[in-house]
C-alpha cells in the first residue's frame, strides 16, 4: 500500500541519493533537494537515482524578486568578525547575483522528468509550470498561506504543500519580512482545504503518527516530513546535528542568522547572538557557510545550524522504512 507521508527535501547533506530510494522501497515517496547544489552535482544525484529505477520528486528554490538591501548585508558581514576570528576562517566577500543556477536546474529537472518537482521560496514564471508538466511531472508548489495557496492555484500548479510555521529548516514563506512562524500545520491545512480545490500536502509539526493522523484528518491527501527522517540511517545529518535532536533538551527558534531567510532551528549561541540578521537569501548562506562547516569541524554545536522542526523531540533514529512504519498512523 502506498505511503500517506512524504520524505521532504532536507538541502545541505541530509536529502542522500540513498535516503530517496530507501523511501521509494518503503511505498514513500522521497524528494531529491536541488538547493545549495551545482548543477552537476544535483545532475549527478538525478542521474543515480533514475538510474535505479525509483519514484522521486525533485526540490527547487526558486529566486527571489526583490533585491536585497546590499547595506545591511555589509553591515552583518561585519558583524560577524568575531565569529569568523573565534573559528579561524576568512570571511568571503558578499555574493549578490546567485540565483541558485535556477534555470540550469529547471532544464535538468525537464530532462529527467521526476514524479514531482517541488517548488520553494516562490512561484516561477508559468513557462516553467508548463515546461515541467509537458515533461511529464506534477508539480507542486509549497505554500504558507492562503493567499499564496491562491496564487500558486491561478499559476497552475498541480497541487499544494501547505507548510505550518512549525515545521523545521527553511520556510518557504514568500513573505519572509516579519514571518515568526506562528501558525500550525493543522490549522492552515484545514484553512487552504476549504478554500481551493486543489490536493493538499500537510508539512509540519509532525513526530508522531498521531500528529500525521491530525494532518490527514484536517484534509491533507498526504503528510511530508522532514525532522524525523534527519536521523534516518540513509540521511547524510552531520553526528553533532544527530546528537543536538536526541538530546531533546533545547527549544527551537526562527531564525535569519545562518542564511538570510527565516528558518526553524534548535537554539544555540549563533541564534543568540545574531538575532537581527537581515533578509538576504543566498547571500548570508554563503557568507556563513564557512564558519558552520568549521564549528562542525572543531565539534562545536553552538555554531552550527541545527535544523529542526517544533516537534522535534518526538522523532528518534532508525531506517527510513522503519521511521515511516512508526509514523504510519493506519
Amino acid at each position: 500500500m502506498q505511503s500517506s507521508i512524504w520524505v521532504a527535501p532536507m538541502a545541505g547533506g541530509p536529502s542522500t541519493p540513498a535516503l530517496v530510494r530507501a523511501a521509494a522501497e518503503a511505498g514513500s515517496l522521497g524528494f531529491l533537494a536541488g538547493g545549495y547544489k551545482t548543477p552537476d552535482a544535483m545532475s549527478g544525484e538525478v542521474a543515480e537515482l533514475r538510474a535505479s529505477g525509483a519514484s522521486f520528486g525533485l526540490n527547487l528554490f526558486v529566486p527571489a524578486d526583490e533585491p536585497p538591501d546590499v547595506e545591511a548585508l555589509r553591515r552583518y558581514r561585519a558583524s560577524l568578525a568575531g565569529e569568523a576570528e573565534r573559528y579561524g576562517v576568512a570571511l568571503p566577500e558578499l555574493r549578490l547575483d546567485d540565483d541558485d543556477a535556477f534555470a540550469a536546474k529547471v532544464e535538468i529537472a525537464v530532462g529527467a522528468a521526476p514524479t514531482r518537482v517541488s517548488l520553494t521560496f516562490g512561484l516561477p514564471g508559468g513557462d516553467v509550470v508548463r515546461c515541467l508538466q509537458a515533461a511529464g511531472s506534477l508539480v507542486v508548489a509549497t505554500v504558507t498561506s492562503l493567499a499564496e495557496a491562491r496564487a500558486a492555484q491561478q499559476l497552475g500548479v498541480d497541487e499544494l504543500i501547505v507548510q505550518g510555521g512549525d515545521a523545521g529548516g527553511h520556510s518557504a514563506t514568500m513573505s519572509p519580512v516579519g514571518y515568526q512562524g506562528r501558525r500550525p500545520a493543522r490549522e492552515l491545512v484545514a484553512e487552504v482545504v476549504a478554500a481551493t480545490p486543489l490536493p493538499v500536502i500537510g508539512a509540519g509539526g509532525v513526530g508522531t503518527a498521531a500528529d500525521v493522523a491530525a494532518l490527514l484528518d484536517a484534509g491533507a491527501r498526504a503528510v511530508q516530513v522532514g525532522t524525523a527522517f534527519l536521523l534516518a540511517d540513509e540521511a547524510g545529518t552531520r553526528p553533532l546535528h544527530r546528537e543536538a535532536l536526541l538530546a531533546g533538551d533545547r527549544d527551537t527558534v526562527v531564525t535569519r542568522a545562518f542564511t538570510g531567510h527565516p528558518a526553524r532551528a534548535l537554539r544555540n549561541r549563533f541564534t543568540d547572538e545574531h538575532p537581527d540578521a537581515p533578509l538576504g537569501y543566498p547571500a548570508i548562506h554563503h557568507l556563513t557557510s564557512g564558519l558552520r562547516a568549521a564549528a562542525a569541524a572543531q565539534g562545536d554545536v553552538e555554531g552550527m545550524h541545527l535544523w529542526a522542526g517544533a516537534r522535534y523531540a518526538e522523532v528518534r533514529p532508525g531506517s527510513t522504512a522503519e521511521i515511516l512504519a512508526r509514523l504510519d498512523p493506519r
